[in-house]
């Protein structure tokens, strides 16, 4: 995740820097095109990072295997430490809350989202008229999707 951030980074400068392509003509060089490792591209985060203001958005982390999720925060936090025009704006459910602020503390604001029913039906409509197959539902399935969806998703 953090090599293809890396990647978007670059491609907003007008000038790769130049630790950075001898990273990739080096790693270009060794047999199976091993990419750099985490630290490596931490670093080449934060000076990309440090030479204009940049914006990282991660959507979903609560969907990200824990421990997975864990490098991505202290990895964030390393490059924020050096990177002081950074922003972050992560999405994700609740339970990950306390997590987030651990690892990058002092640097969380909360907000939370609630989705507002009428929002979900309408989404749920549009996707159900866009179904390929639409012989395969009948009203009734189509009336308890509507009904029975937006009750649980309040939850999310």
């Amino acid at each position: 995740m953090l090599g293809a951030l890396l990647k978007q980074v670059v491609s907003g400068l007008e000038e790769i820097p130049e630790k950075i392509e001898q990273a990739y003509e080096e790693h270009r060089m060794v047999i199976d095109g091993r990419g750099p490792q985490l630290a490596e591209i931490v670093k080449m985060l934060q000076t990309t990072s440090s030479r204009k203001r940049t914006f990282i958005c991660i959507d979903a982390l609560d969907e990200c295997v824990a421990r997975y999720r864990v490098k991505l925060l202290d990895s964030l936090s390393q490059v924020l430490r050096r990177s002081l025009g950074t922003r972050v704006f992560i999405t994700g459910r609740p339970h990950i809350q306390g997590e987030v602020a651990k690892r990058l503390p002092g640097r969380v604001i909360a907000i939370r989202i609630t989705p507002r029913r009428p929002d979900i039906i309408g989404y749920l409509k549009t996707r159900l008229d866009e179904d390929t197959t639409p012989e395969a539902m009948d009203s009734g399935l189509r009336a308890d999707i509507l009904k029975k969806i937006p009750e649980e998703i309040s939850e999310m």
